[in-house]
């Protein structure tokens, strides 16, 4: 029994991004023998957020609430949209860059092959809020990979369509990178050096 439980907390560990079968294996063991009270902790906090952490209703960006503290706070510019793939995008710009516009979150990129579309992107929101003849520059910084440079070309159409600029963050950003893994110095420079999409 026993034996049972420990291989599945091992296999459970497996599914975090990064974490191999050995190192799954580490952390299952150093829970049980050295940190009992941090892996309760760890499960009531795990169970918490799996229950309560849902997405913006405006941004869908990550919040415990209907609408994210980014969305409602007043002093952010709502003219300036910028686009990403990832909650974790959005930790890395506002941090790391100084950017005090608005955020929308794909929580992916257009991908056919393995069958995500505009749909499964919500991009229809997206359109509402282009619509809205709020946003004035639309900033694109997906992921410089070709399915992020796929997604931003589309989105940069949907822009173009109603006249609302769309710029495309500089590429000091690695190609082939996570915006999550990228340093802030990079990223601010990669904000303020921005351009016009397809210029």
């Amino acid at each position: 029994m026993a034996q049972g439980l420990i291989e599945a907390l091992t296999q459970a560990l497996q599914r975090l991004p990064g974490v191999g079968p050995k190192s799954a294996r580490r952390m299952a063991f150093h829970l049980l023998v050295r940190d009992r009270d941090g892996g309760r902790r760890l499960g009531q906090v795990l169970l918490e957020a799996m229950e309560r952490v849902g997405r913006c209703r405006q941004c869908r960006n990550l919040t415990e609430q209907d609408i994210c503290a980014l969305c409602a706070s007043p002093r952010r510019e709502r003219s300036l949209l910028c686009v990403v793939e990832s909650p974790a995008d959005v930790q890395a710009i506002d941090q790391a860059s100084g950017f005090q516009g608005l955020y929308y979150v794909l929580h992916g990129h257009l991908s056919p092959l393995d069958g995500i579309g505009p749909e499964e992107l919500e991009l229809d929101r997206l359109t509402a809020r282009l619509d809205s003849g709020e946003v004035h520059e639309l900033i694109l910084a997906t992921n410089p990979t070709v399915e992020g440079e796929a997604t931003a070309h589309y989105i940069a159409e949907l822009a173009r369509a109603r006249g609302i600029r769309s710029t495309r963050i500089a590429h000091g950003v690695p190609l082939g990178g996570d915006l999550e893994f990228v340093d802030g110095g990079t990223l601010r420079q990669a904000l303020l050096g921005r351009r016009d999409y397809g210029a």
